[in-house]
């Protein structure tokens, strides 16, 4: 049996992009949700954010004698919104889809602690579809991909994608290569 040296194997973890990298499988599109996923926290904050404050201008309008409180008040929401804003933030950030030359590995970040990863090999892609519904969606450029399996399972969707059509595109042209060289 031949053993490699620490050099060696620190060059082979080196070589990954991601944990569970198969050897020989080379990433070749990593897309990330659409940036507009963020609107409704935004939103949300931004019309909370006034109503946190009604106490302490009530309070400053008035000259009540409570006005210390609503400090601790206004800072309590903003610690909220803060931490409101950075859960909905490191959900898009960590939620990526990844096609590789063997498969799609979908990461969904839901929260801090929350992952949910799924994992579709090429050769068991059936039909691949995009649509780009909606005003907004039409604006920006963005969409949901749907890839039907030959299962027949629930179809997989991802969402909030920059340039459905490209990345449609993308998965069925590996997809292709993958069942003609298997």
């Amino acid at each position: 049996m031949l053993k490699r040296s620490k050099r060696d194997r620190s060059k082979a973890k080196a070589k990954k992009s991601f944990a569970g990298q198969e050897d020989g499988e080379k990433v070749l599109l990593v897309e990330r949700q659409y940036p507009i996923v963020l609107r409704r926290p935004l939103i949300f904050g931004l019309v909370i954010m006034p109503v946190s404050l009604l106490p302490w201008a009530i309070a400053t309008y008035n000259s009540y004698d409570w006005i210390n409180y609503t400090y601790w008040w206004m800072t309590a929401w903003l610690v909220f919104l803060f931490w409101f804003w950075l859960r909905a933030w490191v959900g898009w950030f960590y939620t990526v889809y990844v096609l590789t030359n063997q498969r799609i590995l979908i990461v969904s970040q839901h929260g801090f602690f929350s992952r949910e990863v799924n994992d579709l090999t090429l050769n068991n892609i059936q039909n691949v579809n995009y649509k780009v519904a909606g005003f907004q969606a039409a604006l920006f450029g963005f969409g949901t991909v749907t890839v039907e399996t030959l299962s027949g399972g629930k179809p997989l969707r991802l969402r909030y994608i920059h340039g459905p059509a490209e990345f449609a595109q993308s998965i069925s042209k590996v997809s292709r290569i993958e069942n003609t060289n298997s």
